[in-house]
Formats: C-alpha cells, sequence, structure tokens
C-alpha cells in the first residue's frame, strides 16, 4: 500500500474515532445542531476572517472578475468541479448510494473525456445532474452527530463533525495523490480559492446590509447543511434550538 493511501485510509479512521468521542451526546445523530456554545470564540475568529477577506481574498476575486470573461471562469468552475468529483463517488458508495454513485461516475468520464478534461459541462447538457458528498456528509448519513457550530481560521464556518471531516477531504484531493511542482500546487489552489470567492460576490451586499453578519452567515450555513446533508429532503421536525449569548 502506497503511503498516500496508508495516511487516507488512517485519518478516515482517526476521524470516525474522534468525533464520535466529541460529539457523542451533542445532539439527536446525524441532525446538524444550530448550537453555538463557543459563540465568543467564533466571533473572534469570524472578524479576522472577514478582516482578511476585505484586505486580501475579496479585491482579488473581484479583480479576477473584472480581468476573466465569463466562459472562462465558468470552464474553471467546471473543472474544480469535475476534480472532486471522484471523491463525492467514494462518499456516495460509503453512504451506500449506488444510484447517484452511477450518475456521477458518467458525469465525470463524459465531462473528463469529452469536455475537455471538465472544463465543459457536457453531462450537464444531457441532464446528469451533479451531486457534491464530502466525508462529514458520510458521517452524518452513518449516525454521527453535528456537535456545535465552529468557525475554523481561514476555511470558515463547520461543525465538529465537519471540521474532522476535513481531514480526509483535504488528504483526498486529486493533487495531494500527483506529484506535481510546489508551484503548480500552489497555483492550483489558490485559483480554486478564488473561483470560489468569486462565485459569492453576489451576497456581499446583503452581508453588508444585516444587522448581526455573524449571525446571518451561522444560520444560513447550518440550514444549508442540513439541507444537503439530506440531500434536499430534511426532517420536518426542527433541529436542536439555537443557544445564542446575544
Amino acid at each position: 500500500m502506497s503511503p498516500t493511501r496508508s495516511n487516507l485510509k488512517s485519518a478516515l479512521s482517526i476521524s470516525i474515532v474522534i468525533t464520535l468521542f466529541v460529539t457523542g451526546c451533542a445532539t439527536a445523530p446525524g441532525r446538524t445542531a444550530s448550537t453555538d456554545p463557543w459563540q465568543g470564540f467564533n466571533r473572534g475568529i469570524y472578524k479576522v476572517n472577514d478582516g482578511l477577506d476585505k484586505a486580501a481574498i475579496k479585491p482579488i476575486a473581484k479583480t479576477y472578475r473584472y480581468i476573466t470573461p465569463q466562459f472562462m471562469r465558468t470552464g474553471i468552475s467546471n473543472f474544480f468541479s469535475n476534480l472532486g468529483t471522484p471523491w463525492t463517488m467514494v462518499n456516495q458508495l460509503l453512504q451506500a448510494k449506488p444510484k447517484l454513485m452511477a450518475l456521477d461516475t458518467c458525469r465525470f468520464v463524459i465531462n473528463t473525456v469529452v469536455g475537455l478534461g471538465g472544463f465543459i459541462d457536457v453531462a450537464d447538457k444531457i441532464n446528469l445532474e451533479r451531486h457534491d458528498e464530502d466525508f462529514g456528509q458520510t458521517l452524518a448519513m452513518w449516525g454521527v452527530p453535528s456537535g456545535p457550530y465552529l468557525v475554523l481560521p481561514l476555511l470558515g464556518p463547520s461543525t465538529l463533525r465537519d471540521t474532522v471531516g476535513r481531514v480526509p477531504d483535504y488528504l483526498s484531493r486529486p493533487t495531494r495523490n500527483v506529484e506535481l511542482p510546489w508551484e503548480a500546487d500552489t497555483t492550483l489552489t489558490s485559483l480554486e480559492i478564488i473561483q470560489k470567492r468569486e462565485s459569492l460576490l453576489h451576497l456581499d451586499d446583503t452581508l453588508s446590509k444585516a444587522y448581526d453578519p455573524y449571525g446571518l452567515v451561522r444560520d444560513s450555513w447550518l440550514q444549508r447543511r442540513e439541507f444537503v446533508v439530506y440531500d434536499g429532503n430534511p426532517p420536518i421536525n426542527e433541529p436542536e434550538e439555537l443557544n445564542s449569548e446575544d
């Protein structure tokens, strides 16, 4: 077994054990809790992240939008989406979703071969819907509780469960499993961050007008996370109520 595969296997095992240990009694299994007991810490990290975004990431993303034609931005977005499809397929297998896995396998093959490595979303034109799955969602489907809301430095909104899930997500990145010069790896990673930030620029106006931007981001992220964990069909009953210090 290669060192990379060995590291990934170990990371998966450690992620599961740690998540079960630290979040065992936080909320009903699988649900995304809306508790925020670490709000003071979270607001501090949010403020730092927001300052970094305004000082560097947002201006770069706006420049990227200004100098890059729409068709090229769409192609770059498609490329990174396609690049992440194999890990989505692995998580669909772990979640016992063979139908979705088959559909996304078809998408990946079609877009990689016919769509110039994924720059053109050919599969979308023939109505093959794209799905996204990460290891945090897999842990949720296995019944692992989410634990409290947590804001991570640079990475932003998360929960304890999703924070642990980010470890195998990171190790599964194609650039981690292919020998690339550090310049190429850094360029790809930076471009992906800028592309994702550019796709969120349309939300900045709403956020700037919010009375409590932190609360808006938190509540919106938690609701969205619950939505994707349940593939768009979350339980009717509400998850654990928000434990706010406001």
